[in-house]
């Protein structure tokens, strides 16, 4: 077996995990806000003690920044936030499965955006695909909320579709910051420029989440550091899935990985159903099992 499929698989346990948590303190100890803070606060720490041992075993210097890296840097962190409060949000809306796979639009959206902003051609094969993800965003556009109560909204045109829709809109912008943040430190080691990227932005997130937290809610600020066990666990899990992404790519191509990385919707149908005993209808799993498709050609013909 080749190094990155494993790699990719401990990635979207991590990531998969870590919003299984997320959704336990958001629905148990803390607000959307809280429970966003939780991800970047507790693993900014151990992904600078992680690239601290790194550059010390493989006695290598850190490259310089540029007013480039911090633009795509902290524009790819803010997009990350926005986009994390999103997904936290819409767990109160639908159930765990349901809400990653909206999560996951971004892949789509990532292609819709190439062609916009860059001017990439789509082919037909992608064109394809994309219409296919419409279709399961309308499956997946009614249903009951993860409470059971009727959804906010009707039909395409509901909360939670549009929290899920942002959420990849957002994540897609989140995606091309970080890569031209890495692109632009001068580094031949991919580990280095992913990890110092990785510690640069999860400070300034942590610092920036905990500001408006101390501006605006002191007392969820001190309810995030009094769930530091599970919000630990988050921070842990966020750290293991960043760079397992990061790993993964410099190993294999990023179509791949992303193919083989969609296993995280199967994984969060099984968290939904096992561990949140939420109810998945059979629309839903249709729906999911459409995107799920669409996503798959996408990556595999582009």
């Amino acid at each position: 077996m080749e190094a990155w499929i494993p790699v990719t698989l401990v990635a979207a346990t991590a990531q998969t995990l870590r919003f299984m948590l997320q959704k336990h303190l958001k629905s148990t100890r803390l607000n959307t806000a809280g429970a966003t803070l939780s991800r970047f606060v507790y693993s900014a720490p151990l992904v600078a003690l992680t690239l601290v041992v790194y550059m010390a075993v493989t006695k290598q210097a850190l490259p310089e920044t540029s007013p480039r890296f911090w633009v795509f840097a902290l524009s790819g962190g803010l997009a990350q936030i926005l986009a994390t409060l999103c997904v936290v949000a819409l767990f109160a809306e639908r159930n765990f499965a349901v809400g990653i796979t909206l999560k996951k639009t971004e892949v789509l959206q990532a292609a819709i955006l190439g062609f916009l902003i860059l001017g990439e051609s789509v082919t037909f094969p992608a064109a394809g695909a994309i219409l296919l993800g419409f279709v399961a965003v309308l499956f997946l556009s009614e249903g009951r909320s993860a409470s059971g109560a009727g959804l906010r909204g009707h039909g395409l045109f509901n909360r939670a579709i549009g929290l899920g829709l942002l959420s990849g809109v957002l994540f897609a912008f989140s995606g091309i910051g970080y890569r031209g943040a890495t692109l632009a430190l001068a580094s031949d080691n991919p580990v280095v420029r992913a990890g110092l990227t990785l510690a640069l932005v999860t400070a300034s997130q942590s610092l920036a989440m905990g500001s408006w937290l101390f501006w605006r809610d002191r007392a969820q600020l001190g309810a995030v550091l009094r769930a530091w066990r599970v919000a630990g666990l988050v921070g842990i899990t966020s750290m293991i899935g960043s760079f397992g992404w990061f790993l993964a790519f410099t190993l294999q191509t990023v179509a791949y990985v992303k193919a083989l990385g969609q296993v995280e919707l199967v994984l969060s149908l099984l968290a939904s159903v096992l561990f949140f005993r939420e109810r998945v209808t059979r629309r839903e799993i249709g729906g999911i099992a459409l995107l799920l498709a669409s996503i798959l050609i996408l990556v595999l013909v582009t």
